[in-house]
């Protein structure tokens, strides 16, 4: 009773292949609707086929370091770099070295690309230090009488309160006229508790102070004249200085305003930040960044911040400094540890691209902007023109095969080609906008070779139903019986296509990638139609006369394929009997 009991459920589940069919449909109504809803209805370009920009970043090395420009470097800034550009949204960027001093950026033409052109080189150098003292932008007129010390307005961080003051006023450094710079640049390592010695002291007697070595009369000389108004002098300020030591730098504070600052060395790190985002201020409506340090820099953090809180203005206060430009200068009120806030005149986008930075991490080199170009797509629009041509050549010999060699069966198969087309195209649509996808010229030719792979999976098939009716029997229980053989056949084989392209996209970079996920995406959806479509499809035109009769033109004529029915009759008869049978008497 077993036998019939499998009969009757593979006549069962013969009985409903409107089942798939609608699910599949359902799906491509779906797919085909979300992509016109979304907007995306064409498949987004890499640089070889829409255009955009090559970038050549040359790595400079600074004074005395010239072995950091190395192997090593070079492929970490070459990481750094490809996932900020990703990090925009901006897929198919190419980053990879070029000799070894040089590295080239291929961004693809798109809504953020000129965003990636200006982070591609920003070296992203993130120390915090301690400030000394600050001053007016443009040097005074004399520079014996020091800094006025005027405070850093609206700056802030936290660690889940508020550390800063903004209702604080001007106050003066905490030192005498003239002495709050000589005493913070003759402590041996200008932290913030050497730099708190400077308080004030009685006018009587003026007390003599220890002449300055000449690298801190050469600092001195460079806070004093410095003039944060001049682009130039911006640039170059704290260009070479280690963070070990101590510098000056320019910076905006809450109005706008460019000041000077006098900084200690570094006590925090850009490594030090785990993970960086922008987020809007609820109390102030500002855009500010958002850190959270890692284990190591919350103990830096909560040792510096200690000290800082026991300060007075602007000794209490520490520097953000982002490739030599100090961009907030928050005071400290308490002892912070895990989080901090970087606060100042952000809008989104600024917010964001800081974020970004700080979050993918500092470049290890600094980089000079060699070359920018424009690419054209002329070049890879002839190349795909070619690689359609040769595709929809091939697409035409498969075809012109299954109809000569499959007749009638040569319409399961053009219709199951038409529904993967179909699919990969939606499909790339929206990976598009939703996880960057590009497609470039390697992608193409994977959709190109996939052809082959779905034209396998329909031939498989239908050479197992050609065999069942070779035994005799007839095309509804053939093409039940046929199934779970084929189905075996084409799961393994599209398996290892599967395996081979996720090796592929693996252990490659750049364009392979393209090639490798377009198999890999195709090699899924064969097995999505032939489950869904060509099995059911098949299963409904089994049930016409055209194919069940076994027409000359239905690719499944008995004669035409060798069948003897009589035989296998003759066996079934045989088989059936109690016993044995005198052929005379049969």
């Amino acid at each position: 009773m077993a036998a019939p009991k499998k009969g009757r459920g593979a006549a069962g589940g013969q009985s409903r292949p409107g089942r798939a069919l609608a699910i599949i449909l359902i799906a491509m109504v779906a797919l085909t609707g979300g992509m016109f809803w979304s907007g995306h209805t064409t498949p987004r370009l890499g640089i070889d086929l829409a255009g955009g920009t090559s970038i050549t970043l040359k790595a400079k090395a600074e004074p005395g370091q010239e072995s950091a420009v190395n192997e090593t470097n070079m492929n970490t800034a070459v990481g750094i770099i490809e996932r900020r550009v990703n990090g925009l949204g901006v897929s198919e960027a190419e980053v990879q070295t070029q000799g070894a001093e040089n590295i080239i950026v291929n961004i693809p033409r798109g809504t953020n690309e000129k965003q990636a052109r200006e982070q591609v080189g920003t070296t992203a150098q993130l120390y915090f230090r301690p400030v000394l003292t600050v001053a007016a932008a443009a040097p005074q007129p004399t520079p014996s009488a020091g800094s006025t010390g005027s405070p850093k307005p609206s700056a802030s961080a936290s660690s889940g309160t508020t550390a800063g003051d903004k209702s604080a006023t001007p106050t003066a450094t905490g030192s005498p006229q003239g002495r709050a710079l000589t005493e913070a640049l003759k402590a041996p390592s200008p932290t913030p508790t050497a730099s708190s010695s400077a308080k004030p002291k009685a006018t009587g007697t003026p007390q003599a102070t220890p002449t300055p070595d000449a690298a801190t009369a050469a600092l001195e000389k460079k806070f004093t004249t410095l003039n944060c108004l001049d682009p130039k002098q911006r640039t170059a300020v704290g260009q070479g200085v280690k963070a070990s030591e101590p510098t000056v730098a320019c910076g905006k504070n809450a109005a706008g305003q460019w000041e000077k600052y006098l900084l200690g060395p570094a006590e925090v790190e850009g490594k030090d930040v785990d993970n960086a985002k922008a987020g809007l201020d609820q109390r102030t409506g500002q855009w500010i960044v958002d850190m959270e340090f890692t284990d190591g820099g919350s103990k830096k953090f909560q040792a510096i911040t200690s000290k800082l809180s026991q300060q007075t203005e602007p000794q209490n206060q520490f520097a953000i400094v982002l490739d030599g430009e100090v961009v907030s200068a928050p005071r400290v009120q308490t002892t912070l540890s895990a989080n901090a806030q970087i606060s100042g005149s952000f809008n989104q986008q600024s917010a964001q691209d800081l974020g970004n930075i700080l979050s993918y991490g500092a470049l290890p080199l600094s980089f000079q902007t060699q070359s920018v170009d424009t690419v054209t797509a002329a070049l890879g629009g002839d190349q795909l023109e070619a690689g359609i041509i040769a595709g929809a050549i091939g697409l035409g010999l498969v075809i012109i095969y299954l109809v000569l060699y499959y007749r009638g069966l040569s319409l399961i198969a053009i219709l199951s080609l038409g529904v993967s087309a179909l699919l990969t195209y939606v499909l790339m649509a929206l990976l598009g906008p939703a996880i960057g996808f590009a497609l470039n010229l390697p992608a193409v030719c994977g959709a190109i070779v996939a052809i082959g792979i779905t034209a396998d999976s329909f031939i498989v098939y239908f050479e197992r139903i050609r065999d069942e009716l070779r035994e005799g029997r007839t095309l509804r229980p053939a093409v039940e019986r046929a199934w779970p053989r084929a189905r075996r056949t084409i799961m393994v084989s599209d398996f290892v296509s599967f395996l081979a392209a996720a090796v592929l996209f693996i252990v490659t970079v750049g364009k392979v990638q393209g090639f490798a996920f377009t198999l890999g995406l195709t090699t899924l959806l064969d097995i999505v139609v032939v489950f869904l479509f060509t099995k059911p499809v098949m299963t409904l035109l089994a049930r016409t006369k055209f194919f069940g009769n076994g027409h000359a033109w239905s690719g499944l004529d008995p004669k035409r394929l060798g069948a003897k029915p009589p035989l296998r009759r003759t066996r079934r008869a045989n088989a059936s009997a109690a016993g044995p049978v005198d052929p005379k008497e049969a």
